[in-house]
């Protein structure tokens, strides 16, 4: 793979044009049925969409990916609005479906808000609302819509990856990896997910695939142990990026959460200012509880930013805004597939229109 950079787009812009010369092992996280269509995924990701297109292609898929949620708020609004005056029924009622539909108690209030005003006791169509749905949702999601940068003098530039079990966090870490390569950059890549045979051989697929070298040891290693080698080796490689895989861990067990603190004890014994960034993938499917997977990895982990992964599979993609609005950490990247083009920046507006206005 050729490592002259690609500077158009940004970091993660490239998932827009790139293509895996083949498909990873599945994610043992991922469902069978997932794991069975990625191949032939990868596989049509290779045939390059026209110059003009690719931006809307992007787009599409991201609708197809939300057509679940989407499908579901505009049935619901219809229900609500179709012949009915705006009053305080009605806007009572939105707000109880816009928390059921997980977008957090402050947003529905807030679109309730913006939708009565200069409407009350007037008609309104199932149309309108939509739209001013996705204006408040968009406008709660701009300030934290970030692509993900690999910036400063850190060399490498240290970036954890944690989350519960099953979130798709060493898929992600290839695909990351995937794209710094393409941009030129020496990646470096620590199977710190020792617990699992599986994992650890899905990383060495990406290192592979992507040309980046793999730090792994035997199954059941510690883990603290693995990082101190890896940033160790990549200090003396001088390597722009180590990406650190961690075993998937629940947020509620306490041993698991003072092993990942070790972890950071560790990477700070070798370089003070490590981990530079600390991503936390979510599964959309997950609902409330990812605000609650959101909290205690923050606390724990010190969380910088998101990754947001399997808004195809849910019907409360709004769990996303309810993130956002309580936490305010970046989001990075967003998955609606299991494709390499179906892991993209995270963009406010997209976004916003798909869920809203399918």
């Amino acid at each position: 793979m050729s490592d002259k950079p690609e500077k158009r787009g940004g970091f993660f812009g490239a998932f827009r044009r790139a293509a895996m010369p083949a498909a990873p092992a599945p994610d043992p996280g991922e469902s069978p049925a997932a794991a069975a269509v990625q191949a032939p995924e990868a596989a049509a990701a290779t045939v390059a969409e026209p110059a003009g297109d690719k931006k809307q292609g992007w787009f599409q898929r991201l609708k197809a990916g939300l057509t679940k949620t989407s499908a579901r708020l505009s049935q619901d609004i219809a229900g609500i609005f179709t012949k009915r005056k705006l009053d305080a029924d009605t806007l009572e009622e939105l707000e109880d479906l816009l928390i059921q539909a997980d977008l957090g108690v402050d947003t529905a209030m807030r679109i309730t808000a913006a939708l009565a005003k200069g409407r009350h006791d007037k008609e309104i169509t199932p149309e309108e609302v939509r739209a001013v749905l996705a204006s408040e949702v968009e406008r709660a999601l701009a300030p934290v819509a970030r692509p993900l940068r690999i910036e400063g003098d850190h060399r490498p530039h240290v970036v954890l990856v944690v989350g519960v079990n099953g979130t798709g966090k060493t898929t992600t870490i290839g695909k990351i990896a995937h794209q710094l390569r393409r941009e030129g950059k020496t990646v470096l890549l620590a199977a710190g997910d020792t617990f699992r045979a599986a994992a650890i051989d899905q990383l060495k697929i990406w290192g592979e695939r992507t040309g980046a070298e793999v730090v792994a040891r035997a199954v059941g290693a510690d883990s603290a142990g693995l990082a101190f080698d890896a940033l160790t080796l990549a200090r003396d490689k001088r390597c722009d990026v180590l990406l650190i895989d961690t075993a998937g861990r629940l947020q509620n067990k306490q041993a698991l959460m003072d092993e990942l603190e070790k972890v950071l004890r560790v990477l700070r014994k070798v370089d003070p200012s490590a981990p530079h960034q600390v991503l936390l993938v979510l599964d959309a499917t997950t609902g409330q509880n990812a605000l609650n997977q959101v909290e205690v990895f923050k606390d724990k982990a010190g969380v910088t930013g998101l990754v947001m992964t399997k808004l195809d599979g849910t019907a409360r993609g709004g769990i996303l805004v309810a993130i956002s609005a309580k936490f305010g950490l970046p989001v990075h990247a967003i998955g609606v597939g299991e494709g390499i083009e179906d892991l993209s920046a995270f963009d406010a507006r997209e976004f916003a229109r798909a869920i809203a206005l399918g």
